[in-house]
């Protein structure tokens, strides 16, 4: 078994169930059922029965960082399930990546975060099951949309930003470590709202004060989202986030990925040597958000931003965006 779970206490105090077992009126008595308290769990209350989940009909909707991805029904309502593959199911590194990943989705809660609904730890496969967002990922959003507007680039920036400033909350800091277009997802076709997923590469941090260095080492993540500190095996820390976020914010307003002419590996190599993706698109106001990717993307992370002042910044800009059918933008 993967997981000790404490006995849950139950809310029901002996004073409570007593004033609620029958009550009296003017006209006679009034009788009211003495309220049932719930059973205390012999196991994890998000633990999921494997008969529960229903196959019938699912379709591969991706890849995880240790399985497969499958659309299934969970008592009648559409689910994500991460099922770990077969001829992984005995790997003790796989088994622990599993066990940190359902460790840190039970603790978050926010709308822009991708919903933990329960975990299979108890038989094999082993199973981590989440809410299904209608919309797919936002890579293929982009590659079927191309260049958003500035308005739809900016309502998606805030979204990944509220979601990535409950992440990096002192003191218990989660680092994403993976944040690209294929790990945020949309909630619906209509493409109005956001959320961040996939934790198979995420940290959580414990943080005293403010005043903390907590700087991790490795390389760690997606190649062309990939911060330089990262490439280069240096001690990095939160701030990684915050430059594959400005390598998203520019793929949502150019419509292709960071230097889409490099292989991965030899982009991120490219940016490792200073060099940054180029605006090609034009338009009023547009240089504001040039100006908020030039600094989330700087080389010293720590001049780059917080995701708490990058949500100030996006607002300020959306405030001041003009109609839209005063936008120009176009490809020199």
């Amino acid at each position: 078994m993967l997981y000790e779970c404490s006995h849950v206490v139950s809310p029901f105090s002996p004073s409570i169930v007593l004033a609620s077992v029958g009550l009296e009126g003017q006209n006679g008595s009034h009788y009211e059922p003495k309220p049932v308290p719930p059973p205390l769990p012999n196991k994890c209350d998000w633990e999921i029965e494997p008969s529960e989940l229903d196959f019938t009909n699912s379709n591969i909707i991706g890849k995880g960082s240790f399985g497969e991805i499958l659309k299934a029904f969970w008592r009648g309502t559409p689910v994500a399930v991460k099922r770990i593959l077969p001829s992984l199911s005995d790997d003790r590194m796989v088994i622990q990546d599993f066990r940190h990943e359902v460790i840190l989705l039970v603790k978050l809660r926010h709308p822009n975060i991708v919903q933990f609904l329960g975990a299979v730890t108890e038989r094999k496969p082993l199973m981590l099951i989440t809410e299904y967002l209608r919309g797919g990922d936002l890579h293929q959003h982009l590659k079927e949309k191309g260049a958003l507007s500035p308005l739809a680039a900016i309502n998606f920036a805030l979204d990944i930003s509220r979601g990535m400033a409950y992440l990096h909350n002192e003191p218990n800091v989660i680092v994403h470590r993976d944040l690209k277009p294929r790990n945020v997802l949309l909630v619906n076709s209509n493409a109005d709202h956001l959320k961040v997923g996939d934790f198979g590469l995420s940290k959580l941090v414990k943080v005293q004060n403010s005043h903390d260095v907590y700087k991790m080492t490795g390389e760690t993540g997606s190649y062309r989202y990939m911060a330089p500190e990262v490439f280069k095996h240096r001690k990095y820390d939160k701030k990684v986030d915050v430059f594959s976020f400005a390598m998203i914010l520019y793929e949502m307003l150019e419509g292709e990925p960071p230097f889409s002419d490099f292989e991965p590996y030899e982009a991120a190599k490219y940016v490792a040597e200073g060099h940054r993706p180029t605006f090609r698109s034009k338009g009023f106001n547009i240089s504001s958000l040039k100006e908020l990717t030039d600094q989330c993307w700087a080389a010293d992370m720590n001049k780059r931003p917080t995701f708490i002042e990058i949500i100030k910044r996006l607002e300020k800009i959306k405030e001041n965006l003009p109609p839209d059918h005063h936008w120009h933008l176009f490809n020199p």
